[in-house]
Protein backbone atom coordinates (compact mmCIF):
# COMPACT_ATOMS: atom_id res chain seq x y z
CA UNK A 1 0.00 0.00 0.00
CA UNK A 2 0.98 3.65 -0.31
CA UNK A 3 1.79 5.55 2.87
CA UNK A 4 3.48 8.69 4.16
CA UNK A 5 6.56 7.81 6.21
CA UNK A 6 8.49 10.14 8.50
CA UNK A 7 11.93 8.55 8.28
CA UNK A 8 13.33 10.86 10.95
CA UNK A 9 13.08 14.50 12.01
CA UNK A 10 12.28 16.68 8.97
CA UNK A 11 12.45 13.72 6.57
CA UNK A 12 9.10 12.91 4.92
CA UNK A 13 8.48 10.58 2.01
CA UNK A 14 5.50 8.93 0.36
CA UNK A 15 6.34 5.36 -0.51
CA UNK A 16 5.11 1.77 -0.70
CA UNK A 17 5.00 -0.24 2.53
CA UNK A 18 3.64 -3.64 3.53
CA UNK A 19 -0.11 -3.99 3.86
CA UNK A 20 -1.20 -4.21 7.53
CA UNK A 21 -2.20 -7.54 9.04
CA UNK A 22 -4.70 -7.56 11.93
CA UNK A 23 -4.07 -9.27 15.23
CA UNK A 24 -6.94 -11.25 16.81
CA UNK A 25 -8.58 -8.11 18.27
CA UNK A 26 -7.58 -5.66 15.54
CA UNK A 27 -9.43 -4.06 12.66
CA UNK A 28 -7.89 -3.03 9.34
CA UNK A 29 -9.39 0.21 8.08
CA UNK A 30 -9.40 1.60 4.55
CA UNK A 31 -8.63 5.21 5.44
CA UNK A 32 -11.08 7.76 4.05
CA UNK A 33 -9.42 10.80 5.60
CA UNK A 34 -6.83 11.86 8.15
CA UNK A 35 -6.51 15.35 9.58
CA UNK A 36 -3.25 17.20 10.15
CA UNK A 37 -2.71 18.89 13.50
CA UNK A 38 0.05 20.42 15.61
CA UNK A 39 0.98 17.04 17.08
CA UNK A 40 1.92 15.87 13.59
CA UNK A 41 4.37 18.77 13.38
CA UNK A 42 5.96 17.62 16.65
CA UNK A 43 6.36 14.14 15.14
CA UNK A 44 7.86 15.56 11.94
CA UNK A 45 10.17 17.96 13.79
CA UNK A 46 11.43 15.34 16.22
CA UNK A 47 10.54 17.23 19.37
CA UNK A 48 7.97 14.79 20.77
CA UNK A 49 9.27 12.48 23.48
CA UNK A 50 8.82 8.79 22.71
CA UNK A 51 8.30 8.85 18.95
CA UNK A 52 10.07 5.94 17.24
CA UNK A 53 11.16 6.41 13.64
CA UNK A 54 10.35 5.53 10.93
CA UNK A 55 6.67 6.20 11.57
CA UNK A 56 3.52 6.59 9.50
CA UNK A 57 1.85 9.75 10.91
CA UNK A 58 -1.85 10.52 11.20
CA UNK A 59 -4.01 10.12 14.30
CA UNK A 60 -7.22 11.97 13.38
CA UNK A 61 -8.94 9.53 11.05
CA UNK A 62 -11.92 7.53 9.92
CA UNK A 63 -12.65 4.98 7.24
CA UNK A 64 -14.27 1.70 6.28
CA UNK A 65 -13.50 -1.68 7.84
CA UNK A 66 -11.57 -3.76 5.29
CA UNK A 67 -10.63 -6.75 7.46
CA UNK A 68 -11.21 -7.92 11.03
CA UNK A 69 -9.14 -10.08 13.35
CA UNK A 70 -10.20 -13.61 14.30
CA UNK A 71 -11.62 -12.53 17.68
CA UNK A 72 -13.50 -9.43 16.48
CA UNK A 73 -17.30 -9.76 16.50
CA UNK A 74 -18.36 -6.13 16.98
CA UNK A 75 -17.43 -5.00 13.47
CA UNK A 76 -17.82 -6.34 9.96
CA UNK A 77 -16.23 -5.55 6.63
CA UNK A 78 -17.88 -2.43 5.23
CA UNK A 79 -18.66 -0.78 8.58
CA UNK A 80 -17.86 2.93 8.74
CA UNK A 81 -15.78 3.81 11.81
CA UNK A 82 -13.88 6.61 13.51
CA UNK A 83 -10.89 5.68 15.65
CA UNK A 84 -9.66 6.89 19.02
CA UNK A 85 -5.88 6.73 18.46
CA UNK A 86 -4.93 6.79 22.14
CA UNK A 87 -3.49 3.59 23.56
CA UNK A 88 -3.37 3.23 27.35
CA UNK A 89 -1.55 0.40 29.13
CA UNK A 90 -4.39 -0.27 31.60
CA UNK A 91 -1.90 -1.26 34.28
CA UNK A 92 -0.14 1.84 35.63
CA UNK A 93 -1.28 3.99 38.54
CA UNK A 94 -3.05 6.53 36.32
CA UNK A 95 -4.88 3.93 34.26
CA UNK A 96 -6.05 2.23 37.43
CA UNK A 97 -7.57 5.46 38.76
CA UNK A 98 -9.31 6.20 35.47
CA UNK A 99 -6.81 8.78 34.18
CA UNK A 100 -5.59 6.90 31.12
CA UNK A 101 -4.61 10.05 29.25
CA UNK A 102 -1.83 10.44 31.85
CA UNK A 103 -0.70 6.83 31.32
CA UNK A 104 2.92 6.16 32.22
CA UNK A 105 3.24 4.09 29.02
CA UNK A 106 1.12 6.42 26.90
CA UNK A 107 1.05 5.50 23.24
CA UNK A 108 -0.93 6.74 20.24
CA UNK A 109 -1.40 5.57 16.68
CA UNK A 110 0.62 7.75 14.32
CA UNK A 111 2.26 9.64 17.19
CA UNK A 112 4.43 7.08 18.97
CA UNK A 113 3.32 3.76 17.48
CA UNK A 114 4.09 3.13 13.80
CA UNK A 115 0.48 2.64 12.75
CA UNK A 116 -0.77 6.02 11.61
CA UNK A 117 -3.47 6.83 9.09
CA UNK A 118 -1.61 8.84 6.45
CA UNK A 119 -1.85 5.68 4.40
CA UNK A 120 -4.30 3.69 2.32
CA UNK A 121 -4.85 1.27 5.21
CA UNK A 122 -4.35 1.37 8.97
CA UNK A 123 -4.71 -1.14 11.80
CA UNK A 124 -6.41 -0.23 15.09
CA UNK A 125 -7.62 -2.14 18.15
CA UNK A 126 -11.30 -3.00 17.88
CA UNK A 127 -11.89 -1.37 21.26
CA UNK A 128 -10.76 1.97 19.86
CA UNK A 129 -13.21 1.92 16.94
CA UNK A 130 -16.61 3.62 16.96
CA UNK A 131 -19.40 2.99 14.48
CA UNK A 132 -20.47 6.15 12.70
CA UNK A 133 -24.14 7.16 12.91
CA UNK A 134 -25.78 7.62 9.53
CA UNK A 135 -25.78 11.46 9.67
CA UNK A 136 -21.96 11.53 9.92
CA UNK A 137 -20.17 11.30 6.58
CA UNK A 138 -16.73 9.74 6.16
CA UNK A 139 -15.61 13.12 4.86
CA UNK A 140 -16.45 14.76 8.19
CA UNK A 141 -15.64 11.90 10.57
CA UNK A 142 -11.89 12.63 10.99
CA UNK A 143 -12.99 15.74 12.90
CA UNK A 144 -14.29 13.49 15.70
CA UNK A 145 -10.83 12.98 17.22
CA UNK A 146 -10.06 16.70 17.71
CA UNK A 147 -13.66 17.20 18.85
CA UNK A 148 -13.14 14.51 21.49
CA UNK A 149 -10.13 16.49 22.77
CA UNK A 150 -12.32 19.59 23.00
CA UNK A 151 -15.02 17.63 24.86
CA UNK A 152 -12.42 16.48 27.39
CA UNK A 153 -11.35 20.11 27.76
CA UNK A 154 -14.91 21.03 28.67
CA UNK A 155 -15.05 18.19 31.19
CA UNK A 156 -12.34 20.08 33.10
CA UNK A 157 -14.11 23.48 33.03
CA UNK A 158 -16.65 24.67 35.64
CA UNK A 159 -19.62 24.01 33.36
CA UNK A 160 -21.75 26.85 34.71
CA UNK A 161 -24.41 28.19 32.34
CA UNK A 162 -24.46 31.88 31.49
CA UNK A 163 -20.75 32.66 31.84
CA UNK A 164 -18.57 34.60 29.42
CA UNK A 165 -15.81 32.82 27.52
CA UNK A 166 -12.69 34.20 25.87
CA UNK A 167 -10.90 31.87 23.43
CA UNK A 168 -7.38 32.54 22.16
CA UNK A 169 -6.87 31.22 18.64
CA UNK A 170 -9.27 30.82 15.71
CA UNK A 171 -7.66 27.69 14.30
CA UNK A 172 -9.38 24.31 14.36
CA UNK A 173 -9.35 23.82 18.13
CA UNK A 174 -10.22 27.42 18.98
CA UNK A 175 -13.20 27.27 16.63
CA UNK A 176 -14.31 23.96 18.13
CA UNK A 177 -14.02 25.27 21.69
CA UNK A 178 -15.98 28.39 20.76
CA UNK A 179 -18.78 26.32 19.20
CA UNK A 180 -18.90 23.98 22.20
CA UNK A 181 -19.07 26.97 24.55
CA UNK A 182 -22.18 28.18 22.73
CA UNK A 183 -23.70 24.69 22.95
CA UNK A 184 -22.80 24.44 26.67
CA UNK A 185 -24.74 27.58 27.53
CA UNK A 186 -22.22 30.42 27.48
CA UNK A 187 -23.75 33.88 27.78
CA UNK A 188 -21.13 35.26 25.40
CA UNK A 189 -18.17 33.85 23.45
CA UNK A 190 -15.30 36.05 22.29
CA UNK A 191 -12.41 34.89 20.08
CA UNK A 192 -9.08 36.62 19.56
CA UNK A 193 -6.41 35.79 16.99
CA UNK A 194 -3.50 37.86 15.71
CA UNK A 195 -4.19 36.33 12.28
CA UNK A 196 -7.16 38.53 11.49
CA UNK A 197 -7.99 36.57 8.33
CA UNK A 198 -9.35 33.85 10.61
CA UNK A 199 -11.73 36.08 12.54
CA UNK A 200 -14.62 36.23 10.01
CA UNK A 201 -14.90 32.43 10.21
CA UNK A 202 -15.11 32.59 14.01
CA UNK A 203 -17.88 35.15 13.73
CA UNK A 204 -19.71 33.07 11.13
CA UNK A 205 -19.58 30.07 13.49
CA UNK A 206 -21.30 32.01 16.26
CA UNK A 207 -18.65 33.97 18.18
CA UNK A 208 -20.31 37.07 19.63
CA UNK A 209 -17.17 39.19 19.38
CA UNK A 210 -13.88 38.75 17.53
CA UNK A 211 -10.71 40.80 17.65
CA UNK A 212 -6.97 40.73 17.09
CA UNK A 213 -6.41 41.52 20.79
CA UNK A 214 -8.43 41.25 23.98
CA UNK A 215 -7.76 44.97 24.48
CA UNK A 216 -10.16 45.66 21.63
CA UNK A 217 -12.98 43.86 23.44
CA UNK A 218 -13.04 46.40 26.29
CA UNK A 219 -13.91 44.14 29.19
CA UNK A 220 -11.74 45.32 32.09
CA UNK A 221 -13.45 43.04 34.61
CA UNK A 222 -12.34 40.01 32.59
CA UNK A 223 -13.97 36.73 31.59
CA UNK A 224 -15.14 33.85 33.76
CA UNK A 225 -13.48 31.30 31.45
CA UNK A 226 -10.38 31.94 29.32
CA UNK A 227 -9.08 29.15 27.06
CA UNK A 228 -5.77 29.25 25.24
CA UNK A 229 -5.83 27.16 22.07
CA UNK A 230 -2.58 28.52 20.62
CA UNK A 231 0.19 27.15 22.83
CA UNK A 232 1.93 30.50 22.28
CA UNK A 233 3.55 31.92 25.41
CA UNK A 234 2.52 35.56 24.70
CA UNK A 235 -1.11 34.46 24.36
CA UNK A 236 -0.93 32.42 27.56
CA UNK A 237 0.62 35.28 29.50
CA UNK A 238 -1.97 37.73 28.20
CA UNK A 239 -4.85 35.33 28.78
CA UNK A 240 -3.93 34.82 32.43
CA UNK A 241 -4.42 38.54 33.00
CA UNK A 242 -7.91 38.43 31.47
CA UNK A 243 -9.46 35.94 33.88
CA UNK A 244 -12.15 37.40 36.11
CA UNK A 245 -11.90 36.92 39.90
CA UNK A 246 -12.82 33.33 40.72
CA UNK A 247 -12.52 32.37 37.07
CA UNK A 248 -10.76 29.60 35.18
CA UNK A 249 -7.84 29.63 32.75
CA UNK A 250 -7.35 26.54 30.64
CA UNK A 251 -4.07 25.61 28.95
CA UNK A 252 -5.49 23.70 25.98
CA UNK A 253 -3.01 24.53 23.21
CA UNK A 254 0.28 22.63 23.11
CA UNK A 255 3.27 24.82 23.97
CA UNK A 256 6.84 23.67 23.29
CA UNK A 257 8.08 21.47 26.12
CA UNK A 258 10.79 23.93 27.11
CA UNK A 259 8.52 27.00 27.01
CA UNK A 260 8.03 29.04 30.19
CA UNK A 261 5.38 31.68 30.90
CA UNK A 262 5.36 34.42 33.53
CA UNK A 263 2.34 35.16 35.70
CA UNK A 264 1.47 36.66 39.05
CA UNK A 265 1.15 33.92 41.68
CA UNK A 266 -0.14 36.56 44.09
CA UNK A 267 -3.08 37.29 41.81
CA UNK A 268 -3.80 33.56 41.41
CA UNK A 269 -3.91 33.39 45.20
CA UNK A 270 -5.80 36.62 45.87
CA UNK A 271 -8.42 36.21 43.12
CA UNK A 272 -8.71 32.43 43.43
CA UNK A 273 -7.89 31.82 39.79
CA UNK A 274 -8.22 28.20 38.72
CA UNK A 275 -5.57 27.08 36.19
CA UNK A 276 -6.15 23.73 34.50
CA UNK A 277 -4.47 21.81 31.71
CA UNK A 278 -6.22 19.54 29.23
CA UNK A 279 -4.35 16.61 27.71
CA UNK A 280 -5.73 14.62 24.78
CA UNK A 281 -8.82 12.44 25.21
CA UNK A 282 -10.43 10.78 28.21
CA UNK A 283 -13.83 9.05 28.12
CA UNK A 284 -14.92 11.59 25.51
CA UNK A 285 -14.64 9.96 22.08
CA UNK A 286 -18.10 8.38 22.07
CA UNK A 287 -19.68 11.64 23.12
CA UNK A 288 -17.82 13.40 20.32
CA UNK A 289 -19.36 10.94 17.85
CA UNK A 290 -22.83 11.85 19.15
CA UNK A 291 -22.10 15.58 19.06
CA UNK A 292 -20.86 15.31 15.48
CA UNK A 293 -24.11 13.58 14.56
CA UNK A 294 -26.00 16.53 16.08
CA UNK A 295 -23.80 18.94 14.08
CA UNK A 296 -22.84 20.83 17.22
CA UNK A 297 -19.86 21.94 15.16
CA UNK A 298 -20.12 22.89 11.48
CA UNK A 299 -17.94 20.33 9.66
CA UNK A 300 -18.31 21.92 6.25
CA UNK A 301 -16.71 25.12 7.49
CA UNK A 302 -14.13 23.36 9.64
CA UNK A 303 -12.49 21.44 6.75
CA UNK A 304 -10.86 23.94 4.42
CA UNK A 305 -8.38 21.87 2.34
CA UNK A 306 -8.06 18.28 1.11
CA UNK A 307 -4.90 16.63 -0.23
CA UNK A 308 -3.73 13.29 -1.58
CA UNK A 309 -0.95 11.22 0.00
CA UNK A 310 1.65 12.55 -2.43
CA UNK A 311 0.76 16.10 -1.34
CA UNK A 312 1.40 15.48 2.37
CA UNK A 313 4.58 17.57 2.58
CA UNK A 314 2.89 20.47 0.79
CA UNK A 315 -0.07 20.20 3.18
CA UNK A 316 2.28 20.36 6.17
CA UNK A 317 3.94 23.48 4.76
CA UNK A 318 0.52 25.10 4.35
CA UNK A 319 -0.40 24.13 7.92
CA UNK A 320 2.78 25.75 9.24
CA UNK A 321 1.79 28.98 7.50
CA UNK A 322 -1.51 29.05 9.40
CA UNK A 323 -3.50 28.83 6.19
CA UNK A 324 -7.04 27.52 6.34
CA UNK A 325 -8.60 25.51 9.12
CA UNK A 326 -8.53 21.71 9.20
CA UNK A 327 -6.33 20.28 6.46
CA UNK A 328 -7.23 16.70 5.58
CA UNK A 329 -5.34 13.95 3.78
CA UNK A 330 -7.54 11.69 1.66
CA UNK A 331 -5.56 8.64 0.46
CA UNK A 332 -7.98 8.05 -2.40
CA UNK A 333 -7.67 11.61 -3.71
Amino acid sequence: MRAVVVEGPHRITTTTVDDPTPGPRDVVIAVAGAGICGTDLHVIDGDLEGTIYPIVPGHEFAGTVAEVGSAVTEFAVGDRVAVDPNLFCGECHYCKIGRGNLCERYNALGVIADAGAAAEYCTAPAGNCYLLPEPVSLDHAPLIEPLSCAVHGFDLLPGRIGERYLVYGAGTMGLMMAQLARFAGAAEVSVVDINTERLPVAAALGADRVAASADELDRPEGWEVVIDCTGAVPAIEDGLTRVRKGGTFQVFGVAPEAAAASFSPFRVYKDEIHIVGSMAVLHSFGRAVDLMAKRVIDPDVMISHRFGLDEYAAAVDLFRQGTGRKLQIQPGK
